[in-house]
């Protein structure tokens, strides 16, 4: 697994939760990771009438001040799949 790290929420305060990272070494390609809070159950309620998660899925809250990192994660994501 190759992880790049691309930041953490800005205001965090502790440099930790939400973050993102591309891992270029996936199987299927160049995927986003992201880490954040779960969910609360009626969010996760609301999103499950549209697209139920797996049992090996959730449903995370990325607060929208991490578009940046988040849009740098996706250039690069995209990038490397055109390199594989």
């Amino acid at each position: 697994m190759a992880l790049v790290f691309f930041g953490t929420d800005p205001t965090s305060g502790g440099g930790n939760c939400p973050a993102v990272w591309v891992d270029t070494d996936s199987a299927d390609g160049p995927e986003l990771v992201l880490q954040g809070k779960f969910a609360d159950a009626a969010t996760r309620t609301a999103c499950s009438q549209d697209s139920p998660p797996a049992v090996d899925e959730t449903v995370i809250r990325i607060p929208a001040r991490m578009v940046e990192q988040i849009r740098k994660a996706c250039d690069a994501a995209e990038a490397a799949r055109t390199q594989l």
